[in-house]
């Protein structure tokens, strides 16, 4: 049995009864009270719960967005069901409007009058619109509810889901994990001032969790969640109550005035390892807002707005389906309008986000100003909506085996160092384009994957083990040809200071034929050998950006842990052999800066031919004039991040003309000059 408030009606004078019976079959009731009469009870509908060991329902909303009820049962599925009101009218003559009870209600006490699940059989059995199974694994859903057009469900793996309607069908658009430990989360709580509670039992305590400030409200031992309670929360007062030993326990707390005030809230919990731009977003009231993207240590990624004005950073969303630390961000926008979450209004991109334990995750970011905000708040001037796409892990095999516990993992855990979106691969003869992602990968290995996002299939379709070291960035760039033809090709650097030149076009076109035949599952191809490798440092490469100079040149720009940078500049020569054996490189020009700066150089961007930019651990942004054979530092600025992870710049023109670079870092915090 279960309660599910009536949209609409009153809760003090109507609700629904849900009651899962034999062969699955759930019944809804109506049941209407006033004072000082008999409740009236009305049959409104019968559904049909999908085959399971344990076949009943544990709890039900109704959507205020159509007839539909959306149920969760103990096998920890999500069922869509429809609720047509007018369907439980030949049953009973009671009627339920606005609230109150017709006055055919005074003879429904009557024990004379027959029960209305006597008439059950005059109603169908409804079988539900859509199913989402094992949705929350088999220990089983434990709330559901609705709020702002989106549905979200609990249960206890852990894990809150937040998912919505299209075309009739449930579908998940992300799954949160509030805390760590927090496996048995058993309802939702929003809050007038946007604050969304969690509440559920961490070990033996009853905990409620709030996800603005990421931290344990109140935490109440009363001995886990195998019992029941009940818990109210207002202005004055917190109440919790449970049973306990057969015992009734009444857990009662006064507001108290906050002594602690928080001065600036923090983004992540650790260091900041990595940060990309969305984009910039105009909104009514605001100066220019600029939508970014920070992955940290703390195994989260966050997308906040950062507004010039004020100078406050305001997180939008927080990703935590990472379960080791994220290390690296790319993201691939829309490029025209045959592409999906291509939009004239707000900003649309996928963000691919990895790290440690060898995961993958890959969102689709939507981003816009909402017209209800008011101007002085920032937090709601922009509205982000999260959608996961795909994930993948090397060792999901692994996971899947039976008594692991039993056996050795041989292979070691392996890191995603840097990612990188290939550019124009997607293919016009396909209906569905796949979209490719370069990786550098600590076990030496240089991958490619394969996203095909109508399908939501995340796919390995390639990689080379050539530099036998940790490999640590990579860099996927473009060329055509004066004909037209088109070359996809990648650079990667490593440990040893080495940068490798490949050209990915055939292994690209290889994959997209053998995906396409496959539908979407194949054994890795191999990437080949590089075109061109060369050592462009003495030790490990930790920034890396090649950018297309317009004789359609390409310069390479690269930053060391032994202080140097290195500039080459190259050519593409097209000839007509296959792919990789039409493809040549050759190094026109090559300079070195030894001793650039005095610690590891982890930024670099090339903002013009003849302009570059460096940041160092040193806490030094240098900009450089490069001119043939050298280059001359042009000024130095020192900015406050200590150990600087990563940059990342832009550039705007002002409205007199002027053009303007801009860049972000991060490290121990996050700055923007």
């Amino acid at each position: 049995l279960s309660w599910a408030p009536r949209p609409g009606l009153s809760p003090a004078n109507a609700a629904a009864l849900l009651a899962s019976g034999p062969e699955g079959e759930m019944l809804w009731l109506d049941v209407a009270h006033c004072p000082e009469q008999a409740p009236c009870v009305r049959l409104m509908g019968r559904y049909l719960l999908p085959p399971c060991k344990q076949r009943w329902h544990t709890c039900a909303s109704f959507l205020p967005q159509g007839e539909l009820l959306v149920c969760g049962d103990r096998r920890g599925s999500l069922l869509l069901f429809p609720c047509s009101s007018s369907s439980g009218r030949p049953t009973e003559s009671t009627s339920i409007a606005n609230g109150v009870i017709d006055s055919v209600s005074e003879d429904c006490s009557s024990e004379s009058e027959p029960s209305c699940l006597s008439h059950r059989g005059v109603l169908p059995l409804e079988s539900p619109l859509s199913v989402l199974f094992g949705l929350h694994g088999k220990t089983g859903v434990t709330s559901v509810t609705s709020h702002k057009g989106y549905i979200y469900s609990t249960g206890r793996d852990g894990v809150y889901r937040q998912l919505h309607l299209r075309d009739q069908q449930l579908e998940v658009l992300r799954k949160h994990r509030p805390c760590k430990g927090l496996q048995w989360i058993e309802e939702l709580r929003f809050t007038p001032d946007g604050d969304l509670l969690v509440l559920g039992f961490h070990a033996d305590n009853f905990v409620v969790w709030s996800s603005r400030t990421s931290e344990n409200l109140h935490c109440i031992p009363c001995g886990g969640g195998h019992r029941s309670w009940s818990y109210c929360s207002s202005p004055s007062a917190e109440v919790f109550a449970f049973i306990k030993s057969g015992d009734v326990m009444l857990y009662c707390r006064e507001a108290e005035p906050c002594e602690q005030q928080v001065l600036l809230a923090s983004l992540h919990g650790r260091e900041i390892t990595c940060v990309r731009r969305l984009g910039a977003m105009e909104v009514p009231g605001h100066a220019a807002l600029n939508v970014l993207v920070t992955g940290s240590e703390d195994t989260t990624a966050c997308v906040l707005v950062l507004s010039e004005r004020s100078r406050a950073a305001v997180p939008l969303a927080r990703l935590s389906d990472h379960i080791s630390s994220v290390r690296t961000l790319a993201l691939a926008s829309p490029t025209g309008p045959g592409d999906e979450g291509y939009g004239d209004e707000g900003l649309s991109a996928l963000l691919f986000s990895a790290g440690g334990r060898a995961q993958i995750e890959c969102y689709r970011l939507l981003c816009a100003g909402d017209p209800e905000s008011t101007l002085e708040s920032l937090e709601s001037a922009v509205a982000c909506q999260v959608i996961h796409v795909a994930s993948h892990r090397l060792d999901a095999h692994w996971e899947r085996k039976k008594n692991r516990h039993k056996l050795v993992k041989m292979d070691p855990e392996t890191r995603y160092m840097s990612l990188s979106v290939v550019p124009g691969t997607s293919t016009k003869q396909l209906l569905t384009p796949w979209k490719f992602l370069a990786a550098a990968c600590s076990d030496g290995s240089v991958r490619v994957f394969g996203l095909l996002e109508a399908a939501r299939n995340l796919v390995l379709v390639a990689e080379s083990f050539y530099h036998q070291r940790c490999v640590l960035k990579v860099e996927a760039f473009l060329h055509t040809g004066t004909g037209g033809e088109r070359r996809h090709l990648l650079c990667s650097a490593a440990t040893d200071g080495s940068v490798a030149f490949w050209d990915i076009t055939g292994p690209i076109t290889d994959a997209t034929d053998a995906l396409h035949q496959a539908e979407g599952d194949m054994q890795p191809l191999a990437l080949g050998v590089p075109l061109l490798t060369i050592m462009a440092h003495s030790c490990g490469v930790n920034s890396l950006h090649v950018s297309k100079v317009p004789e359609g040149q390409y310069l390479v720009a690269s930053g060391s842990d032994d202080g140097s940078i290195h500039v080459c500049l190259l050519e593409v020569a097209l000839g007509r052999g296959e792919a990789a054996a039409g493809t040549c490189l050759q190094v026109l020009e090559r300079v070195s800066r030894p001793c650039a700066h005095a610690a590891h150089v982890t930024g670099i961007r090339v903002l013009r031919p003849d302009l570059l930019l460096s940041a160092s651990v040193d806490q030094r942004l240098t900009m450089w004039h490069r001119s043939p054979g050298k280059l001359v530092p042009l000024s130095t600025t020192f900015f406050h991040v200590p150990d600087l992870a990563e940059l990342d710049c832009w550039e705007v023109v002002e409205a007199g003309g002027e053009l303007r670079y801009y860049c972000v870092l991060c490290g121990q915090g996050l700055e923007m000059l």
